[in-house]
């Protein structure tokens, strides 16, 4: 069998027929699902970051409740309270002074810019 029997044959004629008209159709079908159409793949792709970055936000918001119902807890004591308040708000008793000692390495310093 040649080359042109074989184009004569039913078959060749049928692929051929087949081939172009599906594979355009497919190739039309496939580039507008992944660019045009709502639910393109590009839209999924980006809904799909947003879901992991949401998740991740959702588990550091989850530790951060944990944290804080301790601390909660914690400041249930009384006298956890009143060194909290002394650290953190610098709070005193009446006739008490308070005094402030900073040493060299726990200050914040700017470094110079060197020229």
């Amino acid at each position: 069998m040649g080359w042109k029997d074989f184009k004569k044959s039913k078959w060749f004629r049928i692929a051929t027929i087949f081939s172009s008209i599906y594979v355009l159709i497919l190739t039309a079908f496939v580039v507008w699902m992944v660019f045009f159409d709502t639910n393109s793949l590009r839209i999924h792709m980006e809904l799909k970051k947003e879901i992991t970055n949401l998740e991740k936000q959702k588990e550091y918001l989850k530790e951060q409740i944990e944290n804080d119902k301790r601390i909660i807890e914690k400041l249930s004591d009384p006298e956890e309270l009143e060194k909290f308040a002394r650290e953190q708000y610098y709070l005193k008793k009446k006739n008490e002074e308070i005094y402030l000692i900073e040493y060299e390495d726990s200050l914040k310093l700017k470094e110079k810019k060197k020229d």
